[in-house]
């Protein structure tokens, strides 16, 4: 039953939507300079295999550890096999909106031009720092790039936990407990800091660095010396940290699709296979369990899914977002985690596992994000720039 309201709104939802133009040059982005390079390596080749040729001129746009962009080879094996620039040419995105696309750069450090890739639609497969956090998108908006997926003031907010949970707060939903810090106040007031913790939070608790994801740096403290060490581990990934307080709940996750008028999936429930859903539970032991549908009262099936849709509206998503949720059986309570503005595409990722459950398989996941992406472009193209055009 769940399956076919899904399947019914997915329709009514996508009706409408411009017809894609015969073949587009879609570059797929991946690499990047954050602790999720990796990540973003496996979802950037399971998004390019799933692709169709004979719609999308496919162009992989690698970008390294140290920040440069990779491009007319093979970037993706590049990365992979720490080649570069192997069979690539340096290259660097145009920012002129009549030129949209990349200048290939020849090997020398001049750089000078050698060639250029003609961009319809970036679908940039980047997580973390650097590439989920607003900045790669405002570099394509200066472009006049279509791109899949949030725009600056989502990413960057979707990116932020501390401004996130604000915002979910603000919307209404249930947020657990956190407090949030920066270096500077860390090495100036620890002591403080750490008693405020331990009073308004207590232990167990976790840290973690404001503006990362894919669980990298995060640390689950039970005293106060495993807690200064998570501290200090966290912020080798981010001049900000964040402490929430512990939640004994059911780790729920809920796939949302659209712009306007978004829809949800149905929901997923996380099975750990450690003590909680850490980098390598998620990308290394592959023994987490995944099960979908979540074993859920209908009820709170559908609650989860209307404060899915709340939550990527709160920090005005689009395109696709996947939010994460405690849920506490004995109180009925249902407390919002975070959104993840480009939530992973591996194999095993639970974003696109959750739409194929709700009848949308992969490859036609990724059509209706570009098509998502076109529209959304096109009604912002129509605005005027100045009061005189």
């Amino acid at each position: 039953m769940i399956i076919l309201v899904a399947e019914k709104k997915l329709r009514k939802c996508l009706k409408g939507l411009v017809i894609l133009p015969e073949k587009i040059n879609v570059g797929v982005l991946f690499g990047g300079r954050s602790g999720e390079h990796e990540v973003s390596l496996i979802s950037a080749a399971a998004v390019m295999e799933a692709m169709d040729p004979e719609k999308y001129n496919i162009i992989p746009i690698g970008i390294t550890k140290e920040g440069r962009w990779l491009a007319g080879g093979d970037p993706l094996k590049s990365l992979k096999e720490k080649l570069i620039p192997g069979d690539c040419s340096y290259a660097t995105i145009i920012t002129d909106p009549s030129s949209p696309g990349l200048l290939l750069l020849d090997r020398r450090e001049q750089g000078f031009g050698n060639g250029f890739l003609a961009l319809d639609l970036v679908f940039p497969a980047l997580h973390g720092p650097l590439g989920e956090d607003g900045t790669v998108q405002g570099l394509l908006e200066l472009a006049g790039i279509p791109y899949v997926g949030a725009g600056v003031l989502a990413s960057a907010t979707g990116m932020d936990k501390e401004f996130m949970k604000i915002l979910f707060r603000h919307r209404g939903l249930h947020v657990g407990d956190f407090l949030a810090f920066h270096t500077w106040r860390w090495e100036k007031e620890q002591d403080l800091i750490i008693s405020e913790i331990e009073d308004q939070l207590g232990y167990p608790c976790f840290i973690k660095p404001a503006n990362m994801g894919s669980s990298v740096g995060i640390s689950k403290c039970s005293n106060r010396e495993m807690l200064i060490q998570g501290v200090q581990e966290a912020f080798y990934f981010d001049l900000k940290v964040i402490v929430e307080a512990n939640i004994s709940g059911r780790e729920i996750e809920c796939s949302v699709l659209g712009d306007e008028r978004p829809i949800a999936s149905v929901p997923g429930e996380i099975v750990p296979c450690n003590d909680f859903y850490d980098y390598r539970a998620k990308y290394l032991d592959n023994r987490s369990r995944l099960l979908i549908p979540a074993p859920l009262e209908k009820e709170i099936t559908e609650l989860i899914q209307a404060y899915a849709i709340e939550a990527f509206l709160a920090v005005e998503c689009s395109g696709l977002g996947r939010v994460d949720f405690f849920y506490l059986p004995d109180e009925k309570k249902i407390i919002a985690n975070e959104i993840n503005t480009m939530p992973g595409f591996t194999s095993i990722s639970m974003y696109p596992k959750l739409w194929e459950f709700s009848g949308l398989p992969y490859s036609d996941l990724i059509d209706k994000l570009i098509t998502i992406a076109l529209n959304r472009f096109r009604r912002k193209k129509n605005l005027l720039i100045s009061p005189e055009n």
